[in-house]
């Protein structure tokens, strides 16, 4: 097996960019969703309650990340002085505010008052210590560093759906290619070039893959989250991917090679 794309969300539910290689750092992927959108209470907000969100592009530049809002403009994400609490699935956690400009083109672009807030590298979000005994840390992610897919199982849902979906739907990190469909499940520890990874638990999926990422618009059946969940429903929800822990820092890169070390029975 092997990498065949990697993917980067600089900022929580936008765009994701393809890149050919990728670093690992104490967060995950570097630059991977240090960046998310908020309401005026703190709480996160993401294409679940406003898919047209799928249609702010992102770009990773040499001052840093920039955001393409329709009608707006581009403009580049500065982190301000400026502290507030927010709150991610179950964790509150320390953000500096984006700027306002770009905070006010976001709220005219959506129609809710929304801000854009970043994870300083002095703030600290545990990775669910239910699932994992060390003490690691990842950014706004909805629970772990690093989304695997399998290639393969994209292709057995396609076969299944009667419009096919591409895996932007699913915002890995890495796919791989050359392996069964559903293998993933069994996968427990892999080497992809030098870096090993845990795989940690099944990705649950909710009604964003619904949402086109290139209109912004929900499948008004449902697809594929319908189908999947007529055969891929677990204990831990409709299930699509796998969760994973990188153990050491280091670079992927497409083409590296793929190696189950560890599978389940």
């Amino acid at each position: 097996m092997k990498v065949t794309s990697l993917f980067l969300y600089p900022v929580k539910s936008l765009a994701g960019i393809p890149v050919q290689s990728f670093e690992l750092d104490d967060f995950g992927p570097s630059g991977d969703r240090r960046w998310m959108i908020v309401d005026e209470f703190g709480q996160f907000v993401t294409q679940r309650q406003l898919p047209s969100l799928a249609l702010i592009q992102t770009e990773f530049g040499s001052e840093g990340v920039s955001v393409a809002i329709p009608g707006e403009g581009t403009f580049l994400l500065v982190p301000t002085e400026e502290q507030l609490q927010v709150t991610v699935w179950r964790d509150d956690v320390t953000a500096c505010a984006g700027q306002e400009l770009v905070n006010r083109a976001l709220t005219r672009f959506s129609g809710q008052i929304l801000r854009f807030v970043y994870m300083a590298n002095s703030s600290y979000r545990r990775v669910d210590p239910e699932r994992v005994v060390a003490s690691r840390r990842v950014g706004f992610a909805d629970g772990f560093p690093v989304l695997l897919a399998n290639q393969a199982s994209l292709d057995e849902l396609n076969d299944r759906l009667e419009h096919p979906v591409d895996i932007r739907r699913f915002r890995p990190n890495i796919l791989v290619s050359g392996g069964e469909p559903w293998a993933e499940d069994h996968w427990r520890t892999l080497r992809i070039g030098s870096v090993g990874f845990s795989v940690v638990k099944p990705c649950s999926r909710c009604v964003m893959t619904t949402v086109d990422p290139d209109t912004g618009e929900k499948d008004v059946n449902t697809q594929p989250l319908r189908m999947l969940s007529t055969y891929r429903k677990t204990s831990d929800g409709v299930i699509f991917g796998q969760n994973a822990i990188h153990e050491t820092p280091g670079r992927v890169a497409v083409g590296d090679r793929v190696v189950i070390q560890n599978r389940s029975m």
